[in-house]
């Protein structure tokens, strides 16, 4: 979209993200003289987190994390692609009121309603569901887009090149656009998962006991506050980071690929 920068701006660059590193390296400092005057460093506060106990009470907890998240990023994508489906079909308002509307309401909205509301009528689902569900239906509604994008990115010769071949519309769909579609589209539904696995942290409202709320739990039992979420921070980091470094490793591939 955009020329790429010559020498000037090359250097204003260079130069902006010395002073951001700069800046970034002072407010480091300086928090660390604040944690190391109030005594947050010093050494027998941090040593329960180099033993296993802890550790693997963590892990438990980034486990579960994984488990709701890999069940709301399945349900996701099978509602998801569904909508993306009913979205470019011959009716569709339904789905795409679904889209525009469930986009706009918090995460947190929907949760509260399945904790409170559907009991009221019946309907008491299991804490993981609790979390799951409200989960899956507020990122089916992002999913959708990201599918619907990717299908409207394959050529529109590659369907015509199906009917040729005496497909119909929907083997042309599953078997020749689809495929392309998700190919193209992985990088995103792999960024998706980093906010996906982000709102699971939503978990402590349903007493899900996931990696933040063990980290409350095991912080209300060390009463090590500042260390305890420095440590789950770290962890949220690295995965995160992670899944960060996946998706654009996909989307290089995916454009040399394409070249």
């Amino acid at each position: 979209m955009f020329d790429p920068p010559g020498p000037r701006g090359r250097r204003r660059s260079r130069i902006a993200t010395t002073a951001v590193v700069l800046v970034a390296a002072a407010l480091v400092a300086i928090a660390v003289r604040r944690f190391d005057a109030a005594g947050q460093l010093d050494p027998a506060k941090w040593r329960p987190f180099l033993t296993w106990p802890v550790w693997r009470y963590l892990l438990t907890g980034l486990g579960a994390t994984a488990l709701a998240a890999g069940a709301v990023f399945l349900l996701a994508s099978v509602a998801g692609l569904g909508l993306a489906f009913g979205r470019m079909s011959r009716f569709p308002w339904p789905f795409r009121a679904y889209v525009e509307v469930v986009r706009t309401i918090p995460v947190l909205l929907l949760i509260y309603v399945v904790l409170f509301v559907l009991p009221g009528y019946g309907l008491d689902l299991p804490l993981f569901w609790k979390l799951v569900l409200p989960l899956a239906v507020s990122h089916a509604a992002q999913f959708a887009e990201v599918f619907r994008a990717g299908v409207l990115a394959v050529d529109r010769g590659q369907g015509e090149a199906g009917a040729s071949l005496g497909l119909t519309s929907a083997q042309t769909m599953r078997h020749v656009v689809l495929p392309q579609a998700v190919r193209h589209v992985l990088p995103s539904l792999v960024s998706q998962t980093v906010g996906l696995l982000k709102d699971t942290a939503l978990g402590y409202v349903v007493s899900y006991l996931e990696l933040l709320q063990s980290g409350r739990v095991l912080a209300n039992y060390t009463h090590l506050l500042i260390q305890t979420f420095l440590v789950v921070a770290l962890v949220y980091l690295v995965v995160n980071g992670s899944l960060s470094k996946l998706a654009r490793h996909l989307e290089a591939r995916s454009a040399r690929s394409a070249r």
